[in-house]
């Protein structure tokens, strides 16, 4: 009698990933939120900082705006949460099934176009949109619904649009450097899928993906984040922006919030990578995600 694993159809990472992105997104959300308050803050000349780091982001905000401010944002993001790693798990496994050899191994590199592509359709199709109306919400202090009221009375439906260009830089570099970690961390780990990985391996693999997935992209989202801003009609475009930072700024602009987003991304990506990896050995026991 044959062993092997029913043929799961391409439903079951989709699936996995909507639910596994909702767990995540509100663990970590506050976290989120003043990593991106930093970014937004520029250090030019003149402009004094609130605070320089996410403890006293945290303490700050708490003391000034209320502990339920720090959840300023998060119900787009919550929103676009759910189907954006839908889209990122299930288009990530179309890719690597595209990219698998004659005998269903995928190299380093290959791993990481998977995850490039699923990342740049994934901030094409829902993230440039969500993350905007999320930057303006926290940088406003308004609500989902008078932020988007707000971007759409006065700049109409390409604000919400605005550093789309960006995003897929953040977004494309960012799934591909993570998955292509977690993979090969997987791999070498359980002995080239002949040991069985623990939720806590599971979890350390994903953390440690968010932490060099972090450090290798931060550039990106600090510019993403900038041409999201409500400031963002001081440059041209990604290009301007990038000179304009490194010219009045420092290259250690580029870093901003590099802390708050270690600290929100490494469990976030433990979590969402685990989830996922549970929910997916979990629902595929169910025939509706069967071949």
């Amino acid at each position: 009698m044959s062993s092997a694993k029913p043929k799961t159809n391409r439903w079951l990472p989709l699936a996995s990933g909507c639910v596994a992105g909702g767990i995540e997104a509100m663990a970590v959300w506050p976290m989120e939120y003043i990593k991106t308050q930093l970014q937004l803050q520029s250090k030019a000349k003149g402009v004094k900082l609130p605070y320089n780091g996410m403890i006293s982001g945290l303490t700050y905000t708490v003391r000034t705006t209320g502990f339920f401010s720090l959840y300023r944002g998060l119900a787009p993001t919550l929103l676009g949460s759910i189907p954006k790693a839908g889209i990122r798990f299930g288009l990530n496994s179309f890719f690597k099934d595209k990219l698998r050899d004659k005998d269903g191994k995928l190299t380093a590199g290959k791993n990481f176009i998977s995850g490039l592509g699923a990342g740049v359709c994934e901030a094409l199709i829902i993230v440039a949109p969500v993350e905007t109306v999320k930057t303006k919400c926290i940088e406003t202090n308004m609500s989902f619904g008078k932020g988007m009221k707000h971007i759409l009375s006065t700049e109409g439906i390409g604000g919400v649009y605005q550093g789309a260009f960006a995003t897929a830089l953040k977004q494309g570099s960012n799934q591909g450097l993570r998955f292509m970690w977690y993979n090969e961390y997987k791999k070498i780990v359980s002995n080239d899928g002949e040991r069985e990985l623990t939720p806590l391996i599971r979890l350390c693999g994903g953390m440690s993906a968010g932490c060099f997935s972090t450090i290798g992209n931060n550039p990106f989202d600090v510019i993403k984040t900038r041409m999201q801003g409500t400031n963002a009609s001081q440059y041209k475009n990604t290009i301007d922006c990038f000179t304009q930072m490194l010219t009045k700024e420092g290259i250690g602009a580029f870093y901003a919030g590099v802390v708050p987003r270690l600290g929100r991304v490494v469990p976030g990506q433990g979590i969402i990578f685990m989830s996922f990896d549970m929910i997916q050995d979990n629902l595929s026991r169910y025939s509706i995600f069967h071949a």
